[in-house]
């Protein structure tokens, strides 16, 4: 009998022996750090020479010792990266920066700061004639910036991180070609691979309530500026390079875990936060000097109150409507009719606006009712074909009750003129006035008005969301057959949705009218190159995120300010809408500001980087164990 003799297992790999985790660019940890800071510093100095000899360029970048235009945006990239990189370092006060890490957040910042730097040296190279116009201020803007980001890239990552980033790069090219948009597009998965997801937090140290209430006032005020500022951008360069720094900036404090962070401090303090965020915006016109910033202010909140009601049909129950434009024309109409237009078939008519407000909005409801009562019990395909073509009958029809082809209502193609301002309680809203100091002109005036408009209707949507039907709405969108089976009546939930959603557009229509003076049928229709139309309300909701509150007014925004700003894009806005969207939907498909419910249907649990939320307004769910 022979003895067997055992083999000793190998031991387990010690965490000792396991590679360390170096960038993608081989550097050694200190040199990478040092060239991070040290050109994050640089590129922010930069700012403060001269970039080219000649005020030809828009912002005058030819003045040494004081920013302008583009150097401003400059400074803040190279800031934002010296911060993050001294984060890094772990001094003490900035680890709260970074709770997931600094090494994406630095990365993402360096990217910002070399594309909003590289962009203005190649924008002036390009609008003045050649390198041969920029200063040594650009020369060295540009060599610091792109020093930021080697010795970014030189940080040290996770191996996995680096390793999947290469082969999803490799794979998708290997997959798709080499064309200059699957070159962007592998870069990106590239970057979001490399980057990874926030996965390890550091807990937040318990705050008092005063201090976590001091935290939301001074991020919305700091949002109130951002958005002041890009409504403020005089030129389109400038504009672009305000998009290049806030989104870099955006995906960096994602990164870093600061925005899951602030997303559980809204949580814990809703009311205040929604509280802060109608301050923020009541106090927009009072940070203007030109009343146009303020006139764009109003139309992005009168496109996001109704894409707000249309987040009621599309996001909540479900419902494809690709002609709900039509509601808005039929409160802006109905407010036209009885304001006392003197161009109105009813000129010797005038209610005051409380009562056109709510003549439109019972008009849209009435609408509402009488398209969807015969065709809600459609789905799918089928319904969004019958709203599209209401939509159209509606443009039509009011192109035709011109007293020829058709009744003498609308005044035909052109339109209801001289519609009268607002008058409430002797204060005329056509008419500038002094408050504390500040001047509000007429579309300032407007403003506030669509401000109190909106609190009204973002009251109504969270509690008809988080209500009885609202529930019923979710049930329907996910399953109806399911829904139906469980006794929810499907047609008379629906109904509602788009009633409720069709009033909703209705109000937004009344200040519509007021506010553009006149009413004309051309602009409600599908598609077009300027809003109102169907199509951008549509993307508004599914670009900002279907099922909150904030994203289509997100939506919204960005959707009126990208043509507004960027005029080139005017006559491309429908091929600009629809590449975002495949970008979106490749890349995030719940939107920018996610449902969480939706986020479920989009992505593993384990992979999503938000806390659970249960309700639809995104308001923490009370558990047993807390309750």
């Amino acid at each position: 009998m022979t003895e067997t003799t055992k083999t000793p297992a190998t031991p387990p790999a010690d965490a000792a022996t396991s590679p360390a985790p170096q960038g993608l660019i081989p550097l050694p940890t200190a040199a990478a750090r040092a060239l991070t800071l040290v050109g994050g510093i640089a590129t922010a100095a930069s700012a403060f020479l001269a970039w080219t000899w000649t005020a030809d360029f828009p912002g005058d970048l030819t003045v040494y010792g004081y920013p302008g235009g583009l150097q401003w945006l400059t400074f803040v990239g190279g800031a934002l990266v010296a911060l993050f990189a001294l984060a890094g370092y772990g001094i003490r006060g900035l680890d709260w920066l970074a709770p997931a890490g600094p090494t994406g957040p630095t990365v993402l910042t360096a990217l910002g700061a070399l594309g909003v730097t590289w962009y203005t040296v190649i924008a002036i190279a390009v609008k003045l004639g050649g390198l041969v116009n920029l200063e040594p201020g650009g020369y060295v803007a540009a060599l610091a910036s792109l020093a930021t980001v080697i010795g970014a890239f030189g940080l040290p990552a996770g191996a996995d991180e680096t390793r999947r980033a290469k082969e999803t790069f490799t794979a998708y090219l290997n997959t798709h070609g080499r064309s200059r948009l699957r070159l962007a597009i592998g870069g990106v998965k590239f970057l979001n691979a490399y980057i990874g997801k926030p996965e390890h937090i550091r807990p937040a140290q318990p705050t008092a309530p005063w201090i976590q209430r001091l935290a939301i006032t001074a991020v919305t005020l700091a949002g109130l500026g951002i958005f002041t500022y890009g409504i403020d951008t005089e030129y389109g360069e400038l504009f672009i390079g305000y998009l290049i720094v806030v989104v870099f900036a955006m995906w960096a404090l994602h990164s870093a875990g600061l925005l899951d962070r602030f997303s559980r401090l809204v949580a814990a303090n809703r009311s205040f936060t929604l509280a802060m965020g109608f301050v923020a915006a009541i106090l927009f016109p009072f940070t203007q000097t030109d009343d146009h910033y303020a006139n764009i202010g109003v139309n992005i909140l009168i496109f996001g109150t109704v894409a707000l009601g249309l987040n009621i049909v599309v996001g909540l129950a479900g419902l494809l409507d690709l002609g709900y434009v039509a509601f808005l024309g039929v409160g802006a109409y109905t407010a036209a009719l009885v304001s006392g237009s003197e161009f109105s078939k009813f000129s010797g008519v005038q209610f005051p606006f409380w009562a056109a407000a709510l003549t439109g909005a019972a008009a849209s409801l009435v609408f509402g009712v009488l398209i969807g009562a015969p065709t809600l019990r459609l789905r799918g395909d089928y319904l969004a074909i019958v709203t599209l073509g209401f939509g159209e009958i509606f443009r039509i029809a009011v192109n035709n009750m011109d007293g020829v082809s058709g009744p003498d209502i609308t005044n035909g193609p052109n339109g209801i003129p001289s519609i009268p301002d607002l008058n409430f309680f002797g204060f005329n809203f056509g008419e500038a006035h002094d408050l504390g100091g500040f001047s509000l002109g007429r579309f300032a005036n407007y403003y506030l008005l669509m401000v109190l408009i909106m609190a009204i209707v973002v009251l109504v949507y969270t509690r008809a969301a988080d209500s009885r039907i609202g529930r019923s709405w979710i049930a329907i969108r996910e399953d109806e057959t399911a829904a139906t089976a469980m006794g929810i009546n499907g047609f008379r939930v629906k109904l509602i949705a788009f009633a409720l959603g069709a009033t909703l557009a209705g109000l937004a229509g009344t200040v519509s009218a007021h506010v553009t003076y006149s009413v004309v049928p051309n602009p409600y229709q599908f598609a077009g190159a300027a809003p109102p139309n169907s199509a951008f309300l549509l993307a508004a909701v599914v670009l900002g995120g279907m099922g909150t509150v904030a994203g289509p007014l997100l939506g919204a925004a960005l959707l009126y300010l990208l043509p507004e700003k960027l005029v080139f894009l005017q006559d491309k806005s429908l091929l600009a809408f629809g590449i975002a969207l495949i970008l979106l939907m490749r890349f995030r498909p719940e939107g920018i500001i996610a449902n969480r419910r939706r986020q479920l249907e989009f992505h593993e649990t384990g992979q999503l980087d938000v806390p659970e939320q249960t309700t639809l307004t995104d308001e923490p769910a009370v558990t047993k164990a807390g309750a």
